[in-house]
């Protein structure tokens, strides 16, 4: 259940579901390739297990999904700046059948046509809220968003119908991006789904970009590793006729979508694509000449240089994350890029027993975005795994960080 296993590490969570399907650690060892003492040392967290491809690997050997043993989706807490509408109301907003069926069709003549002006600003208001870092701000307010978006494109035709769908097609992308950070990834995919839809029927091929880049981010969140790859693939094909005489939005977006597909090849632990991927988006990077923030992608090339660190950790080359992580000076990118890449470099450092360092960087990142760093499972199964490898009483430092992380009751 949400939140009721936040306390345990996901060594511990392997254990429990291991034995709650009967199996035995010999089997389970057997089928994902492992020692029997690797995996003891695992379930008694003497192995540090953080790398999603193999937390994926022990994931599909038990029949539960990832998001199970990374105790996602997380319960998002009600906050001053959110209020007391989270995850349900946008899930309601997700699920309305008038965006499906067209049993909603004969309204339009009874709706009110929302201002697209205040519409494009609201959208940008949100993107900006997520990119500070502001999950209940952008979550308690997407569900308004997304319904007058879709009455605007019940309304208007011609050039304005096409501005009602990149808004709509947008807002479903900030959906399902927002929808990833809280682990809600069945949710996420719908999102994605929707906004792609929405996004096709623009005829603008750098929103329709911007899309496949949030369906790859999906199906990453989801832990389908191989298919994010392929799609990187595939939409990197379609939008490919178009980089000659590209825009800096168009090559904002078109580098952006390789750095998604570089973190889900590290993920499936394809090395050769993962340097692929990279090289491709650093090319992009050079010709848009800067770090941007078109379409609210953050793109340029600290971007890549972020994201070089983060494969780097995910494949375990943790001492090339060492080397690079502290160069980058990331104060002039969004606070979403800064704290993200914070997270990858306490996780090297305590890679590397650096203990110090590691719980040091992780509060800097906590002061700068609360919100962030609660909902990730890398922050949670860091800080678990500090309590549980301390040999006398946590301190007081590290046990009130545990308990706002509400992983220590």
């Amino acid at each position: 259940m949400r939140g009721m296993t936040n306390s345990l590490t996901i060594g511990e969570r392997v254990a429990w579901y291991r034995r709650r399907r009967g199996m035995s650690q010999e089997i389970l060892a057997s089928i994902i390739g492992r020692t029997v003492d690797w995996l003891s040392k695992v379930e008694n967290n003497r192995i540090e297990l953080d790398r999603l491809s193999v937390i994926k690997s022990l994931a599909d050997a038990l029949d539960v999904s990832l998001g199970d043993l990374l105790a996602e989706p997380s319960l998002v807490d009600w906050t001053p700046d959110g209020g007391r509408h989270t995850v349900p109301a946008l899930r309601d907003a997700l699920m309305d059948y008038r965006r499906i069926t067209p049993l909603g069709a004969g309204r339009q003549a009874t709706l009110e046509a929302p201002a697209l002006v205040d519409l494009d600003r609201d959208l940008a208001d949100m993107w900006t809220a997520y990119q500070a870092s502001r999950f209940g701000y952008v979550v308690a307010r997407l569900p308004g968003l997304l319904a007058r978006a879709q009455s605007a494109i019940e309304v208007y035709d011609g050039d304005d119908l096409l501005s009602a769908r990149r808004i709509l097609g947008l807002g479903y992308q900030l959906a399902a991006t927002q929808l990833t950070k809280l682990g809600e990834a069945e949710l996420a995919w719908i999102a994605a789904d929707r906004g792609l839809n929405a996004a096709r029927a623009t005829g603008n091929p750098a929103v329709a970009g911007s899309l496949y880049r949030s369906v790859t981010h999906a199906l990453l969140s989801a832990g389908r590793y191989a298919e994010a790859v392929r799609l990187t693939e595939d939409a990197a094909g379609y939008l490919e006729p178009g980089v000659t005489k590209a825009s800096p939005e168009f090559l904002s977006v078109y580098g952006t979508l390789f750095l998604t597909g570089s973190m889900a090849a590290a993920c499936d632990n394809d090395r050769a694509t993962t340097r692929t991927f990279l090289a491709a988006a650093d090319e992009s990077a050079k010709r848009l000449g800067c770090d941007a923030n078109h379409l609210w992608t953050a793109f340029g090339p600290t971007n890549v240089a972020i994201h070089r660190v983060a494969t780097a950790a995910e494949l375990g080359d943790v001492q090339v994350a060492i080397d690079l992580g502290p160069q980058l000076d990331t104060t002039p990118m969004p606070m979403e890029r800064r704290v993200r890449h914070a997270l990858e470099l306490a996780r090297a450092y305590s890679k590397r027993n650096r203990l110090d360092e590691a719980q040091a960087t992780l509060l800097e990142a906590e002061q700068l975005a609360p919100e962030q760093v609660r909902y990730h499972f890398l922050s949670r199964q860091l800080v678990l795994g500090w309590i549980r490898k301390q040999r006398g009483k946590p301190s007081p430092v590290l046990v009130g960080l545990a308990r706002r992380l509400n992983v220590l009751n």
